[in-house]
């Protein structure tokens, strides 16, 4: 395994002097970590060592495998040097170490990614050679929708480990939506035990005539999530929660149905939603809902330490606030004009009240409708103009748009995709992927904080099929996220794909369920299930 196999590639790597010689490792190779890298070297002990049956001991200063914080480099940076003396990983700060520590574990070889040695009497060694790296965004994320079909926390951990390796720091936790409520609040207990739980679910697209007959559910305890935002925490990884506001409220209405427009239809007659699209039930803009709200994000704030909190704000239909006496009542009382200034009423609420806690709100870009909350930070998703109108107003944004990196479209045209959604979004296409629109001047275009793969699971009923179809399209979009790439016409995804084929092998060693470049397996198969692709290429919009 050489440095021209890494995923994402380096932006500089070359063989140490004189030559292109390897370095070995045994029993007796050391592991000093330097003030500040301890978790690098816990998860270097229990991943790498775990792969190859090295111990790592205790090590000193001039030999083994050192770790170490410089900072001279900036804060996730890294240099790897092996030479004949040692393996040094040195970081901007512990991110970066960790980051060297993830292209260590790639340059020893796909047997590197399982979790016990294949062969005991193998003999490791690592090229020697000088990596040199740092990332283009600090923010580097994939939305992962736990609502639509509920993922165990096992499968959530396993996805921290996927993202760790793919050098992503940011994991966007949808735990909320009209399918279901996932986190456990405990001062409003209905919300996951009613609210967590359907009594069957759509089968195939929002169109198809087939149900699963039978309940689907589950939440996280706040233990549970104590121990994902920890273990996220211990791969440099930040865990943003979403909390949907005030549209894909209907679990939450369910369970608490004086959350809803009562005025205007009966939210005690109301149920978890077993289909899938928009629901049209929405919270009713009231003192009381606000309350409840801010009594959820008390505790959201409790077991997230994240700067960021996401509101959603997308897909809130008005219908029933047009219809509703009380709506119209507080539309006037509030002076905001109409139905989209009450959307933005609950937004900008919430924005104050996160910034009076030290943190920041972050919508999707429909809450940019009505006028954008003075801290609010936009995920473009429609496209990327929310993205350019915020940008040019001074906001931070999370480039997201669903024509170039929504993960649940269709990798493939052909006929066997399962479940086949929107339009078909190939590798090449993800490579190609610009997150920075050509429009923005240098100045707007530092608003654009990041970039983010999207997860939407609602014909994705388990672990199997969320990889189906993330992988390998996640490790096109980690290296846009982390590359300083050309213009999209000019990236050379040929030397990507050569690239991929060590990669397929990293993922088989980590049990990815991908899609392979020849097609599905019959394992991945949905015959007779509805989707709806979109033929043609998307709009760029």
């Amino acid at each position: 395994m050489t440095f021209e196999q890494l995923i994402p590639a380096p932006s500089s790597a070359h063989w140490v002097p004189p030559t292109q010689g390897s370095f070995p490792l045994d029993d007796e190779t050391g592991l000093h970590a330097g003030p500040g890298t301890e978790s690098t070297a816990r998860w270097l002990r229990g991943t790498v060592g775990a792969a190859t049956g090295l111990r790592f001991p205790d090590g000193e200063n001039d030999n083994g495998i050192v770790l170490r914080i410089d900072s001279g480099l900036a804060d996730e940076a890294y240099r790897l040097v092996v030479d004949g003396h040692a393996i040094r990983i040195e970081g901007g700060s512990a991110a970066g170490v960790f980051w060297g520590a993830q292209t260590f574990r790639q340059l020893l070889g796909p047997e590197a990614f399982r979790r016990a040695p294949l062969d005991p009497a193998r003999e490791w060694t690592v090229p020697m050679v000088t990596v040199e790296d740092a990332p283009r965004f600090r923010w580097r994320g994939m939305m992962l929708d736990v609502s639509r079909h509920f993922m165990p926390k096992e499968g959530v951990l396993r996805y921290l480990d996927l993202l760790a390796a793919h050098k992503l720091n940011v994991f966007h936790f949808h735990i909320t939506d009209d399918q279901g409520w996932r986190v456990e609040i405990k001062r409003h207990p209905k919300l996951t035990e009613v609210g967590a739980w359907r009594s069957r679910t759509r089968w195939g697209h929002r169109a198809s005539p087939l149900w699963l007959e039978h309940p689907h559910g589950g939440y996280y305890t706040q233990d549970d999530i104590r121990e994902i935002v920890a273990y996220a925490d211990s791969l440099h990884i930040t865990v943003v929660p979403e909390i949907d506001i005030p549209g894909h409220s209907q679990a939450a209405i369910t369970a608490y149905p004086y959350l809803g427009n009562s005025d205007v239809v009966d939210t005690e007659a109301m149920t978890v939603w077993d289909s899938w699209g928009v629901s049209p039930n929405v919270l009713a803009p009231t003192e009381e809902v606000l309350r409840f709200y801010e009594g959820v994000f008390e505790e959201i704030l409790d077991l997230f330490p994240s700067t960021f909190v996401h509101v959603g704000g997308d897909e809130c239909p008005k219908d029933q606030w047009k219809a509703s006496p009380t709506a119209q009542a507080r539309i006037k009382e509030l002076g905001v004009g109409d139905e989209d200034g009450l959307q933005s009423w609950f937004i900008r609420h919430f924005d104050r009240w996160l910034a009076d806690r030290g943190r920041r709100l972050i919508g999707w870009d429909e809450i940019l409708e009505g006028g954008l909350a003075e801290g609010a930070t936009v995920s473009s998703w429609r496209g990327y103009q929310g993205g350019i109108d915020a940008a040019k107003a001074g906001h931070d944004v999370v480039m997201c748009p669903e024509q170039q990196v929504y993960l649940n479209f269709r990798e493939d045209g052909g006929p066997d995709e399962p479940m086949p959604i929107a339009y078909v979004r190939t590798l090449e296409d993800v490579y190609r992927f610009e997150p920075v629109p050509a429009e923005l001047t240098e100045e707007e275009a530092a608003h654009v904080i990041g970039t983010q793969a999207n997860v939407w699971t609602e014909v994705m009923e388990h672990q199997g099929r969320v990889d189906y179809q993330v992988f390998p399209r996640l490790a096109a979009f980690c290296e846009v996220a982390w590359r300083q790439l050309p213009a999209p016409a000019e990236r050379d995804f040929a030397d990507f794909e050569q690239r991929m084929t060590a990669h397929y092998k990293r993922l088989d060693a980590l049990g990815v369920d991908y899609r392979p470049p020849s097609g599905p397996l019959p394992r991945h198969l949905r015959p007779g299930v509805l989707g709806r692709p979109i033929e043609g290429p998307p709009p760029n919009v």
